[in-house]
């Protein structure tokens, strides 16, 4: 096995699912923080304010996987590695 189907494989078998399940973590906490958000709105208690973290965090939270997987794309260009896509 040479250094590019090794490359290959760690990308499509651990890399790619794991930034896949991270970005899908990141967008359920946007999202539950959208109805958190919604459902704070009648000025009761913290929601609204909580619901504001949350989607701050998951935009971070998807923003990093996306950076994460370009940063990826990057070194495998650099090193002349294809990728699946």
């Amino acid at each position: 096995m040479g250094i590019d189907e090794f490359v290959t494989k760690l990308d499509t078998v651990i890399i790619n699912p794991i930034l896949a399940l991270m970005f899908a973590a990141g967008f359920v906490v946007f999202v539950w923080g959208v109805v958190e958000f919604l459902m704070g709105q009648n000025g009761i208690g913290e929601g609204a304010h909580n619901g504001k973290n949350h989607m701050l965090w998951g935009i971070i939270g998807m923003f990093i996987m996306v950076a994460a997987y370009a940063i990826l794309q990057i070194i495998a260009h650099t090193l002349n590695v294809q990728l699946p896509s």
